[in-house]
């Protein structure tokens, strides 16, 4: 990526106003005389998706790179894009409140994408045609915004992660739709929903699971295993699992790696202090980053050669 020299003042200036981000649109004033006509906005946007597959729209956050719309040049550059998900009653907007979106797009150079998931666990409800969430992120988010945004639309440079709900989606998106989902994550994800069966709504999407038990089965992330062994795709999926040691999934967290250990499937595992909480959720998202940029950058090489 191309390094742009910045004047000690606008670095100041860019740095108090992304102190003060809180999911808005915010202008800077331009770089250079010739660009003073044209105010530019450091770009966070709230935008609505139509589901073809639910017959609505869906409400996402999408964060770009200071230098997306900053830099003259940077209309011939593309960027990688990282869906991020949220968890069980939460909703688009919630990382953004927590986390500093913006500093991790400009420090990474990557689009950042958070959808509303509304407690779907972000399957395909065989019950409710309202909540189509598989279709929605893996296809018609992704669809959209490599139309609106510039990106690579390549797997190479997909990355999905999230917590809790968002963990046990990012990772069931990502091993269905390998040739979507290059990278993938989980922070307290709960990797096993048969255990829990009256709670988070997940009977409202799958049905009770006493009368349903084939299909919680096949829902549940650890059944998704055998999806990775016999995927056809190469080079495989970059894994990044985390949970805390006081966290109501550890359990089942560690059983999911033990079952990819004995599956013979690379990835990173990681037990670190924490509970299910913000703090461990923000602290852990660091760490993924560090994960995706190291392989947005192998799938630039892969994408040249």
């Amino acid at each position: 990526m191309k390094q742009v020299s910045v004047k000690p003042l606008l670095l100041l200036v860019v740095m108090l106003l992304m102190a003060t981000s809180a999911c808005a649109h915010r202008t800077l004033s331009p770089a250079t005389p010739e660009q003073a006509s044209t105010p530019v906005q450091l770009q966070v946007d709230t935008v609505e998706v139509m589901s073809q597959a639910m017959g609505r729209s869906i409400k996402n956050v999408v964060v770009v790179p200071m230098e997306y719309v900053y830099y003259k040049d940077a209309q011939t550059m593309r960027y990688p894009v990282l869906y991020l998900l949220h968890g069980a009653y939460g909703c688009y907007s919630d990382w953004c409140k927590k986390a500093n979106l913006d500093s991790i797009a400009n420090r990474y150079g990557v689009i950042i994408v958070c959808p509303d998931g509304q407690d779907s666990w972000y399957f395909d409800s065989p019950i409710d045609p309202t909540m189509q969430f598989e279709t929605y992120v893996s296809k018609e988010l992704v669809e959209y915004v490599d139309s609106h945004y510039r990106t690579h639309a390549n797997r190479y440079m997909r990355a999905i992660t999230g917590l809790s709900m968002g963990g046990h989606g990012a990772l069931f998106l990502a091993w269905r739709h390998p040739d979507v989902f290059w990278s993938c994550g989980s922070m307290s994800g709960n990797m096993d929903i048969t255990q829990f069966p009256d709670s988070w709504h997940i009977k409202d999407r799958l049905g009770e699971q006493a009368a349903n038990p084939q299909r919680w089965r096949d829902h549940a992330v650890r059944n998704q295993v055998e999806r990775l062994k016999n995927s056809p795709l190469t080079p495989a999926q970059n894994i990044i699992i985390d949970d805390g040691l006081n966290d109501i999934f550890i359990k089942n967290n560690i059983a999911l790696h033990d079952q990819l250990v004995d599956a013979g499937i690379d990835h990173d595992f990681t037990v670190r202090p924490g509970r299910h909480s913000w703090d461990y959720w923000v602290n852990s998202l660091d760490y993924h980053m560090v994960f995706f940029d190291k392989a947005f950058k192998r799938g630039a090489e892969l994408m040249n050669n």
